[in-house]
């Protein structure tokens, strides 16, 4: 699996966000398991909200750089925050972008998404752990030809789970850290 290429980011721009963490540990998980993944944070990209005419006029240099990033990688680690019921709009925004074609591309090309492979993760302060978003997420990615594996992490009360940087119980830990490993046999699995 050494070949496999994962991408770990968070939903979240905010400044201690527990699905930074999240997504922090499982590139740490990843690393720690052979796995090359790359920690991404929306932060660096100064994405517009996406619009059509926006897209036909200046296709945003941010968006264009996001997208190359998504596009070399063979999967993704994503944590999403949970926002009434949903993801964040930072996240639907920075997908909606990378999945509009470029260049000579095909209106239905999606290079950054298509035979690509997620892993799905929440942390909120909830007592769901994200679960409404989690499922919106898989959604979202099934519909732009993203294959969703089944396991995901849902951390409920995510403003006691850590401490530190780190998750204090032992069963989140574990599931994490199968979600990274399953993710990666995936996506070698569908390596051409």
């Amino acid at each position: 699996m050494s070949s496999v290429r994962l991408l770990a980011l968070a939903g979240s721009t905010r400044e201690g966000s527990y699905n930074q963490r999240l997504a922090d540990l499982a590139a740490s998980a990843g690393a720690a398991g052979g796995i090359h993944v790359t920690p991404l944070s929306l932060a660096r990209y100064d994405l517009p909200l996406y619009s059509d005419a926006l897209e036909r006029s200046a296709f945003p240099e941010a968006a264009l750089a996001l997208k190359a990033e998504l596009a070399a990688h063979d999967g993704f680690l994503i944590a999403t925050p949970e926002h009434n019921g949903s993801i964040p709009a930072v996240l639907k925004n920075a997908i909606d972008w990378a999945s509009r074609p470029t260049g000579d591309e095909s209106l239905v090309a999606l290079t950054a998404f298509r035979g690509k492979v997620a892993g799905l993760m929440s942390a909120s302060p909830s007592p769901f752990g994200g679960l409404r978003a989690l499922a919106h997420l898989r959604q979202i990615l099934s519909t732009i030809q993203t294959l969703v594996v089944t396991e995901q992490v849902a951390v409920p009360a995510a403003h006691l789970a850590f401490e530190g940087a780190a998750l204090k119980e032992e069963l989140p830990r574990q599931l994490l850290n199968g979600l990274v490993r399953r993710t990666a046999q995936v996506a070698a699995a569908l390596k051409p």
